[in-house]
């Protein structure tokens, strides 16, 4: 593995920072939520890519973990106290995140800025 000089972030498949490596305090987070409620998919959050924020709109919070268009109709509402703070969209074969929107007004930092 060889940083990449952007966030400091390891690059994993010689394109793109790992999600984990970008934003290691979210990735922990959506993995500890999902393996409480007993979701496999808590086991492919510390592999996610990281392509960047989405670009949709200018106020769009989403955080892309595969190329745009990959998502299906599947999402994972993650909640805190009852209330939902992370959404997670799912490929069409249900088997791993494509993006993950955070609900709770949390500050991402520079990493939400997209590489290059």
């Amino acid at each position: 593995m060889v940083g990449d000089g952007v966030y400091g972030a390891v690059v994993t498949d010689g394109l793109h920072p790992r999600l984990a490596d970008a934003f290691p305090a979210l990735a922990t987070e959506i993995a500890e939520l999902l393996c409480a409620e007993g979701e496999p998919l808590a086991e492919v959050v510390a592999g996610l890519p990281y392509y960047g924020p989405c670009t949709c709109t200018a106020t769009c919070t989403n955080l892309l973990t595969a190329p745009p268009g990959s998502s299906g109709f599947s999402m994972i509402q993650l909640e805190r106290d009852g209330m939902d703070i992370i959404w997670l969209s799912l490929d069409p074969s249900r088997t791993t995140i494509t993006d993950i929107e955070v609900l709770d007004g949390r500050d991402l930092g520079l990493n939400t800025q997209r590489p290059g």
